[in-house]
């Protein structure tokens, strides 16, 4: 049994070039199902991030899309998510997209789903929540990426004190173990804080 309850997915709102980019959204929103976790995503219906909330539903899964109202026609609301929540701008679509998940995964994407991931990588290192992020790197979309995290290590901007701390997964089989282990870990080190 998982401990996790939902994961928010930040993924292209376009299915990206390769095929194997809808594949894995496909084949990540079945996981999700079958482990009984929640998706809770950007809410739109188009590319992968169609493509996940599709597959969550198809397994019986529950969804949440959340949305600002400006988006609605460019990014075109799922209409099919079990609870659609339409916020009045962007900020308050992030805030509650951390409140109700446990856990994060950013999938393929481009400067929005950047945006998003980094943003709770920030929070995390500043201590503002310890939920896990996880990069999932279908056929070595986020490398550069990560050479540029190792980069800023290197150069003194990402100091010890202030690790990033962030997971990486090539395949999607890997994602849900790989949270998994990490809030086991979590819980842990709370006990260990607790009883010290």
């Amino acid at each position: 049994m998982t401990a996790i309850h939902t994961i928010c997915v930040f993924c292209g709102s376009g299915p990206g070039r390769d095929p194997a980019f809808e594949t894995a959204a496909r084949q990540l929103g079945e996981a999700m199902a079958a482990a009984g976790i929640g998706l809770v995503y950007g809410g739109g219906s188009t590319g992968l991030m169609g493509t996940v909330a599709r597959a969550v539903l198809a397994g019986g899964g529950h969804v949440t899309g959340i949305i600002p109202g400006f988006l609605h026609t460019r990014e075109i609301k799922f209409e099919g998510a079990t609870e659609m929540i339409v916020t009045n701008d962007m900020h308050e679509r992030k805030r509650l997209m951390f409140e109700k998940a446990d856990a994060f995964v950013a999938l393929p994407g481009g400067i929005g789903t950047l945006e998003e991931l980094v943003e709770q990588m920030t929070w995390a290192q500043l201590g503002q929540h310890d939920k896990p992020v996880l990069i999932a790197d279908i056929g070595h979309f986020w490398k550069p990426l990560i050479v540029l995290l190792a980069h800023m290590r290197e150069a003194g901007f990402i100091r010890e004190t202030m690790e990033v701390q962030y997971l990486v997964a090539e395949r999607v089989n890997e994602i849900i173990p790989m949270l998994d282990q990490a809030m086991h870990q979590k819980a842990l080190a709370r006990q260990v804080r607790q009883a010290g």
